[in-house]
This record gives structure tokens, sequence and C-alpha cells, in this order.
């Protein structure tokens, strides 16, 4: 081979290397969530929250990875709501956390019967189906003492939730890496908040995770999530990184530049030091009260 020939790499070395640089990729960005917003602690025991699907078994996998050099000791348990779906595999994610040594819990509750009773046909299952299914998931937590609830949305999932609040909900709100609960009771936990999609889902084909699909809202093409999400995907195929400033974005907010007068002092900014101020029906009725 001359000086100037480029050594060519079979076939299968170069899928192991590509491999090999996406889980690397995928653990480095988990660690860098991990540490930036304080996610796992010493002593911490983490129910992953196991669906079946590519997300939440990435979410397993890396954690399982990380465990084993992370600096803290935490424990891990996988936890599957079995939600009595037609037809659902019971039998998958047993079998695969018990070859894998993960320890495991299944819940059973007939979740499915009761969206589908009670939501009209064609109407949005996935509002009171994630109500239900998040009810029994923190029951659960907090009998078995688990102190981190962890599950696997993404960062094109927080993106896409950013949107949705913007067009349908007026307000600029998406899925924090991390979440205290209404209650104050449960700490809520995204490890996969850096991760794109797209590579989670390469990741859950080479890692062959046996993927269970959702039976009950994955056949609703017209949700107004998935149209955000074409949406979304439409911007980056035109303009490739957009994604990744959008979040960053999220990641770098100034208070200051927007106009929600309950999150910034505007009212105090630059004030000559009045110590009160007419309310606004004062400035509509053209007097002060």
């Amino acid at each position: 081979m001359s000086l100037l020939e480029t050594p060519r790499i079979a076939p299968d070395r170069r899928r192991e290397h590509e491999a090999a640089r996406l889980a690397k990729r995928l653990r480095h960005a988990v660690g860098r969530a991990v540490a930036d917003y304080g996610l796992i602690e010493d002593g911490d025991r983490v129910m992953v929250c196991l669906s079946g699907g590519k997300d939440s078994w990435t979410l397993l996998d890396i954690l399982l990875s990380l465990q084993a050099k992370a600096p803290v000791k935490f424990g891990l348990t996988a936890v599957n709501l079995d939600q009595k779906q037609p037809g659902f595999p019971a039998h998958v994610i047993p079998d695969y956390c018990r070859a894998r040594g993960v320890p495991f819990h299944v819940i059973g509750q007939d979740t499915y019967s009761v969206v589908t009773r009670v939501v009209p046909e064609g109407k949005t299952l996935c509002s009171l189906c994630s109500r239900l299914r998040r009810g029994a998931l923190y029951a659960f937590a907090e009998r078995e003492g688990f102190n981190k609830i962890a599950l696997g949305h993404h960062r094109d999932d927080i993106l896409a939730t950013f949107f949705l609040n913007l067009f349908h909900g007026g307000t600029l709100k998406a899925m924090p890496p991390k979440l205290l609960s209404d209650d104050g009771r449960h700490v809520v936990i995204r490890p996969l908040a850096y991760c794109r999609e797209d590579e989670i889902a390469g990741y859950a084909t080479q890692r062959a995770f046996p993927i269970i699909p959702c039976n009950l809202c994955g056949s609703q093409e017209t949700l107004q999530r998935k149209q955000v999400r074409r949406m979304l995907d439409a911007w980056e195929r035109e303009h490739p990184g957009r994604g990744e400033i959008m979040f960053r974005a999220l990641c770098n907010v100034s208070p200051s530049h927007l106009a929600d007068a309950g999150l910034f002092d505007f009212a105090s900014l630059g004030s000559r030091g009045e110590t009160s101020r007419p309310d606004a029906h004062a400035w509509l009725d053209g007097r002060d009260s």
C-alpha cells in the first residue's frame, strides 16, 4: 500500500467502532446531566421506570454501566407497570431483567380498561393514561422506599413539551431534568435529558433490546405531540443542529429579557424609590385607588 492510500477498515470493525463511540457519547451525556443537576447522590435508591420502549431500555442500560464506575454508591431497581393492554408480552421485561441480574418489580394495574372506557373514541388518551400511570408508580415508590424515580424522557421530548406548552398552553415550560412532585414527596429525574432520540434509537438497535410497542397510544398519529415532533424533525433536516441550539436556549434563560413580572421585578427596575404605585385599575380608570 502506498503512502497516499487510506487504510481500509473491515465493515464489522467499522460497525464495532461506531457502536463504541455511540455508547461513549450517551454515557458521557448521561454523566453530564447527573453531575449538572445532582440527579443521583450517594445512597440513593433509584426506581427506573421501564416501559419496554427504546428510551427506558437505554436509560436502564446506561445507568447500569455508570453504576459500576460511579463515584457514589446507589441502587437501581427496574419497575414496570403492566397496564393490562391486550396482547402485552408480560414475560419480556422479567426475562430480560433476570438475564441481566437486575432487580425488578412488575405492578399490575388495569389502566387500559379505565382509559378506553372513560375517554371518547377518537380523543387523546395520553393525558388520562399518564395521570393513572404516574399515580401507580408514585404510590409504589413511596411504599417501597425509593427516593428517586428515573424516567426515560430525552432531549427531544423536552423540546416537544416546550413547544406544546408554548403553542397550546400559553406557558414557557418544558420537562426539567429534575423535578419535585407537587406534593413534595417524590423526586423525578431524567438522566437522558442531554441525549438525542436518534442516537437512543441507534443504541437500542445495536443493543438489540426487546422493544415492546404501546398499543394504547402508539397508534394515535394525530396527537399534538406527534405534530410538534414532525415540525422539529423538519427543522432539523433543513437546519442540522437546530435542536441542540434550542435545547441550549432552555438551559440559558434570561428572565430580565422576557415578560413575566412574577419572575423578574420589572416594577423596581429604574424606580425612583416611590413607596407605593397605583394598581392596574387606577391606570385604567385614570385615578389612583
